[in-house]
């Protein structure tokens, strides 16, 4: 198939003024791809909370501010229309459906890549931060590692699986929980925690305890499979109904899907023994120690915590095949590119509900 006509321009929207919640419509140069490269025409893009940190400078442990007109984004969905030199015997073709995650390269031979472990890779790249996002009409994607998106997954769905979806896979799996087992999900009815509650309960046989405002009950309960629901506004005590639910034995598992204080120090006392707390929110602003972490709760319960950032290119192929199943579906409002100030405001305020997807 012949490489589709591309414009010299497109619109893009950049964070023009990092560390605030703002952003600009733009028309930027269209970039021609570069060895090993496909040029994607995205129609669809997510928005993430991690978005959001990025654009506001709320990480320490970045090595530099986001940069000023940097494109935002790194839940892209689209078709390949150019490919790049060296791309001859490819198996990714133009008019391939295909995502863009938030690792946008990977080296793959690193100790890190070896083990699956890629958001740990020294040189690895992100995408709305070190390269231009998926904010925008058109980008350039390494060939190697875009994911294939299946033709019975709808765009606007398969948009969150690429950051959301595919955290909460790994971060289960690094749970270790077994079928049968309880897991808490702290943030269920976020992004990523709306998705971990379903991936959980349909696919891997886990009992789930979703914790989060009483509004989010019914997505959680109802539409996500938890068993059981806390909610956050109706009571200071989270820990004692879990212990209860769990008949006195806590979870095995609790995904932290916040960057909450609270929920963190929470987390570690709702789990039983060697239960494992997974880190998957980001703390952002000044770092800050888990308030109740000692040695002692560690020592005496065989506690452990792992933390989980993203996911790796196998597990986005897993997620992937998830949705074309139908075992997991994203709770998806669908809103204009231009819309993205406006969704960034409602994130700031915590007023989203499921994720968000730009239709570009």
């Amino acid at each position: 198939m012949r490489s589709e006509p591309s414009p010299m321009s497109h619109t893009a929207m950049v964070y023009d003024q990092p560390g605030k919640v703002s952003v600009k419509r733009v028309t930027v140069e269209t970039p021609e791809p570069t060895f090993g490269q496909v040029l994607i025409r995205l129609t669809h893009s997510g928005v993430c909370h991690s978005d959001h940190g990025l654009m506001i400078n709320a990480w320490e442990r970045y090595p530099r501010p986001t940069m000023v007109n940097q494109i935002g984004g790194h839940e892209g969905v689209g078709h390949v229309v150019r490919l790049g030199p060296g791309l001859g015997d490819s198996p990714v073709k133009i008019g391939d459906r295909v995502g863009v995650k938030f690792i946008h390269k990977a080296c793959r031979i690193c100790r890190a890549c070896v083990v699956g472990a890629e958001s740990c890779c020294a040189t690895m790249q992100i995408s709305g931060y070190y390269t231009p996002g998926t904010f925008q009409e058109y980008c350039v994607a390494p060939a190697d590692y875009v994911t294939p998106i299946p033709d019975e997954v709808p765009r606007h769905q398969a948009a969150p699986l690429l950051c959301a979806g595919l955290c909460a896979l790994s971060a289960l799996r690094k749970s270790c929980a077994a079928p049968g087992d309880w897991i808490v999900v702290l943030g269920a009815g976020g992004g990523v925690g709306h998705l971990a509650c379903q991936i959980a309960s349909r696919s891997l046989g886990l009992r789930v305890i979703g914790v989060d405002f009483a509004r989010k009950e019914e997505l959680v309960v109802r539409s996500c499979g938890a068993e059981a629901f806390i909610a956050l506004d109706q009571t200071d005590d989270r820990v004692s109904p879990v212990m209860k639910i769990t008949s006195g034995q806590g979870a095995a598992g609790v995904l932290v899907c916040t960057g909450a204080d609270s929920a963190f120090a929470e987390g570690l006392e709702m789990l039983r023994f060697n239960g494992v707390a997974v880190v998957v929110g980001v703390q952002e602003g000044r770092e800050r120690p888990i308030a109740n972490a000692s040695p002692n709760m560690f020592l005496f319960k065989q506690l452990s915590i792992v933390g989980s950032s993203v996911g790796n290119y196998r597990e986005a192929v897993e997620v992937m095949d998830l949705a074309r199943r139908g075992i997991v579906k994203a709770h998806v409002t669908v809103e204009p590119l231009s819309n993205l100030q406006s969704v960034f405001e409602r994130m700031d305020a915590g007023e989203l509900m499921g994720k968000v997807v730009l239709n570009i």
